[in-house]
């Protein structure tokens, strides 16, 4: 082996990174009109050409590749999806609410008052969960993740952070004003544009996923997930269904059984609930965990 040549130099990346190549760029002096034209741009710093409609492939991929590139090195092995309302107050907010609605708007004030009870069990059962600290093959389990956002989502990202852990929120980018809730954990909280790759990173991860009363959001992601263990898509996992009252109004469940359109063993693929300890006492069945 000539004495000049290291094992650094046989292992050794041979082209530049392209952070680097972009750093060499950023010294560069644009002087000419080539240099100066965005068509000059390198094309992953192009940020007008990868908002193209053309790109939106390209799109799809950086927004299913980043988090899970950076859930990976977080060391995140499984997650507890938290599903639920974006509207239903904290117990401590929930008179306030109330005490401002407007006459006709009062009776919808009062009941989203009452279901706060739903806020107390999705912190309680974030904060059990994360309280148990599983670790398997050194790598965190039962992560909690919630779509980031407040009410049913603050409260499982609240449960997580006052007992002491990281959890995740999945935020997405909507017209009106949204932002994450102050308990998400900073580095694992992510934006998306896209619906459909948020969904899907809800459930790549997920070991368990509790959903409370919620909007179309909370159904579009319950049914989504139904139908992907229904038809075999999905390995069936614990579907913890809180507030028994309130989703019977919204669905009748027995009824698409009766008609035929599902099956009446289909009912089985969810666990209905109403505390915390309900549902991780199926989720410790389930995976045959001390409970």
């Amino acid at each position: 082996m000539d004495k000049k040549t290291s094992n650094a130099d046989l292992v050794d990346h041979k082209f530049y990174h392209a952070g680097q190549e972009a750093a060499f760029v950023e010294k560069q002096t644009p002087g000419t009109p080539q240099t100066r034209h965005p068509a000059y741009r390198l094309a992953y710093r192009d940020t007008e050409f990868l908002l193209r409609d053309e790109m939106r492939p390209v799109r799809f991929q950086l927004e299913l590749q980043k988090p899970e590139m950076l859930l990976e090195e977080a060391g995140v092995g499984s997650t507890l999806v938290m599903y639920g309302s974006a509207r239903i107050p904290a117990p401590e907010k929930a008179e306030e609410l109330v005490a401002e609605a407007s006459p006709e708007r009062r009776a919808v004030a009062e009941q989203l008052a009452a279901n706060s009870k739903y806020y107390t069990e999705a912190y309680k059962l974030a904060r059990m969960v994360s309280e148990k600290a599983i670790i398997e093959d050194g790598r965190r389990q039962f992560v909690v993740c919630s779509g980031g956002g407040p009410s049913i989502m603050e409260a499982a990202n609240r449960g997580a952070s006052d007992a002491g852990a990281e959890s995740i929120g999945l935020n997405i980018v909507l017209p009106h004003e949204q932002a994450p809730n102050p308990y998400v954990t900073p580095y694992l909280s992510f934006q998306f544009h896209y619906f459909a790759l948020r969904k899907m990173h809800f459930l790549m991860r997920a070991r368990a996923v509790a959903v409370f009363p919620g909007g179309f959001g909370t159904l579009d992601e319950f049914l989504e997930l139904l139908t992907l263990i229904q038809t075999g898509k999905m390995k069936p996992i614990p579907i913890l269904l809180f507030g028994k009252d309130f989703w019977t109004k919204v669905i009748n469940f027995e009824a698409l059984a009766d008609q035929g359109t599902i099956n009446h063993e289909d009912l089985d693929l969810f666990q209905w609930c109403e505390t915390a300890d309900e549902a991780w006492g199926h989720i410790a069945e389930f995976y045959q965990l001390e409970n």
